[in-house]
C-alpha cells in the first residue's frame, strides 16, 4: 500500500480561521493525507494566515521557518486573509512553494502535484470582487468546543480595516447548511459550538452576495437552538448596532445559548468612531450594554478596543478610559493600531507616536485585569456550569463556566470535555476561579 503523505497545519488570527483550517484538512484527508501535528516532521506544512495586526506579518516568517527545520524539502503552502492581500510578498518568503488567495484556498489539493519544492512561490490569488460564494467551514477534533462558520466577508468600509480586501463582500451560509453542519459536530460528542464569521450580526445575506434577505441573524440563532445534541451554543463577535434588543431577550430564554457576548467598540470617542467610519455612537454601545445586564446581570461582556489611532489625542484616549471604567462589563482585549495598507486610515493626519499607543495600551490592559476581577468577583458563591478543556496544565485542569469564568481544579484525565455544576468559591493567585463539584450534568 502506497505511502500516504503526511500534512500538518498552522493557524494565525481568528477563531474563522480554524474553522477554515479545520475544513481544509479534512478535504486533504479525503485526498489520501494524513494529519499529523505541527511539532512533527510532515511532507507538507500548510499555514493559514491573517493580516489583521502587523505582527501576524511578522509570525508567519517564525512559523516559515519552523516549519523549514523540521524538514527543509517539506512544502510549504500558505492560505489565507494575508495571502489574499500580499501574495507575492509570501511567495518571496525563503521556503514558501504555494500561496493561495481567498477563492482558492479551499482547492488547495487541486494545486498540488507531487510535492516537490518550488524555485519560487507559486501564486494563485483572485480579485477580491471574486470572491463572491460561500464555503461552510466548522472544526472540529482541534479542541473541546467547534468553531462553526455561518458568514464570510463584509460590506462595512471602517477605515482601518483590511478584512473586505482579504475576504470580499457580505455573504452568509444558508440555514439548512449551517443546521446540517450544526448536527454533524454535534454527533461527535462536542458539548460546545462558537459561531463565528467576519460580521454574524449581518448573517442573512444571500449566498451570493446578493441583498434579499433569506434569514436574519435571529432566525439563525432560534433554529440552531432546536438543534438536538448541542449543549452549549455561544456568539463569538457581534457589531454593537446588529445586535439587536430581540436577539439579547432571545439568549436570555434560550435552551442552549450561553450568556456571553463578545462586542466590539474600538473607541469611547464618537469623534474617532466617526474617524472609523463605525456604524455606530457610543451611546448605541451603552443601550446594549444596559440590556443585556437588564435581563442577564451575570452575563459576561467582552469589549474590542483600539488605541492610538490617527486623530487619538490624550482628551480621546481619557474619553475611552473613563468610558470603559463606568462601564459594567467583563475584560478588554486592546489592539495597539498599526497602519494597513491600502486603508484610509494609514494616510490620515494626526499619526500617534508609537510610545504613546504602547503606553495607552499598557493603560487599557491594566483595566482589563481589575474589570476581570471585578466579574469574577461577582460571580464567587454563585453555582455555574463548566466545561472542561483537554489540557493539562502544571496539575491542573481548566474550563470555562457558561459566562465565561475561567475555572480550574486538580487534573483529572475523566474530566476531559464533560459537564459539571459547579460552585465558584474562590479567586486564585493566577487569575483563575477555585471551584466545588455540585452536581454532575453529563
Amino acid at each position: 500500500m502506497e505511502n500516504r503523505k503526511k500534512v500538518a497545519f498552522y493557524t494565525l488570527g481568528c477563531k474563522l480561521n480554524f474553522s477554515e483550517t479545520s475544513t481544509i484538512a479534512r478535504n486533504l484527508q479525503d485526498e489520501g493525507f494524513d494529519r499529523v501535528d505541527f511539532e512533527e516532521v510532515a511532507d507538507m506544512y500548510v499555514i493559514n494566515t491573517c493580516s489583521v495586526t502587523e505582527n501576524a506579518d511578522k509570525q508567519f516568517k517564525q512559523v516559515v521557518r519552523k516549519a523549514m527545520k523540521l524538514n527543509d524539502k517539506a512544502f510549504v503552502a500558505a492560505v489565507g486573509c494575508y495571502a489574499q492581500l500580499k501574495p507575492e510578498e509570501l511567495a518571496a518568503v525563503d521556503g514558501v512553494d504555494l500561496v493561495l488567495g481567498a477563492t482558492e484556498k479551499f482547492k488547495l489539493a487541486d494545486y498540488i502535484n507531487d510535492l516537490s519544492k518550488n524555485d519560487f512561490g507559486e501564486v494563485h490569488s483572485c480579485e477580491i470582487a471574486e470572491a463572491d460564494f460561500y464555503v461552510g467551514s466548522y472544526s472540529i477534533g482541534d479542541r473541546t468546543r467547534a468553531f462553526l462558520k455561518v458568514q464570510d466577508g463584509c460590506d462595512y468600509k471602517c477605515t482601518y480595516c483590511t478584512i473586505p480586501l482579504a475576504r470580499g463582500i457580505s455573504r452568509s451560509d444558508e440555514l439548512e447548511n449551517v443546521l446540517k453542519n450544526a448536527s454533524e459536530i454535534s454527533k461527535q460528542n462536542i458539548k460546545e459550538i462558537v459561531l463565528t464569521g467576519v460580521n454574524i450580526g449581518d448573517y442573512g445575506k444571500g449566498e451570493f452576495g446578493n441583498k434579499k434577505h433569506e434569514h436574519t441573524f435571529l432566525e439563525l440563532i432560534q433554529e440552531l437552538d432546536k438543534v438536538e445534541g448541542i449543549e452549549r451554543l455561544r456568539i463569538s463577535s457581534i457589531e454593537p448596532n446588529l445586535l439587536k434588543n430581540e436577539t439579547i431577550e432571545f439568549v436570555s430564554k434560550s435552551r442552549t445559548f450561553v450568556p456571553h457576548f463578545h462586542i466590539p467598540l474600538q473607541s469611547g470617542s464618537n469623534d474617532i468612531l466617526k474617524l472609523m467610519k463605525r456604524r455606530y455612537q457610543r451611546e448605541i454601545y451603552t443601550e446594549r450594554v444596559n440590556k443585556i445586564r437588564e435581563v442577564m446581570p451575570h452575563a459576561c461582556i467582552g469589549v474590542d478596543v483600539i488605541v492610538g489611532f490617527p486623530g487619538e489625542t490624550d482628551e480621546h484616549f481619557l474619553e475611552t478610559y473613563h468610558f470603559l471604567n463606568d462601564m459594567d462589563i467583563s475584560y478588554l482585549h486592546v489592539f495597539t493600531y498599526s497602519e494597513r495598507d491600502n486603508t484610509e486610515a494609514a494616510v490620515m493626519e494626526g499619526v500617534v507616536p508609537a510610545n504613546v499607543r504602547a503606553k495607552r495600551s499598557k493603560m487599557l490592559r491594566g483595566l482589563s485585569v481589575k474589570k476581570r476581577r471585578a466579574f469574577y468577583e461577582s460571580q464567587l458563591g454563585t453555582n455555574r456550569t463548566v466545561l472542561f478543556e483537554s489540557e493539562n496544565k502544571e496539575g491542573y485542569i481548566h474550563g470555562f463556566t457558561e459566562n465565561y469564568v475561567k475555572v480550574k481544579t486538580p487534573w483529572n484525565p475523566e474530566l476531559v470535555n464533560t459537564l459539571h455544576e459547579i460552585n465558584l468559591t474562590k479567586i486564585d493567585e493566577d487569575g483563575s476561579v477555585r471551584m466545588e463539584f455540585a452536581s454532575a450534568v453529563v
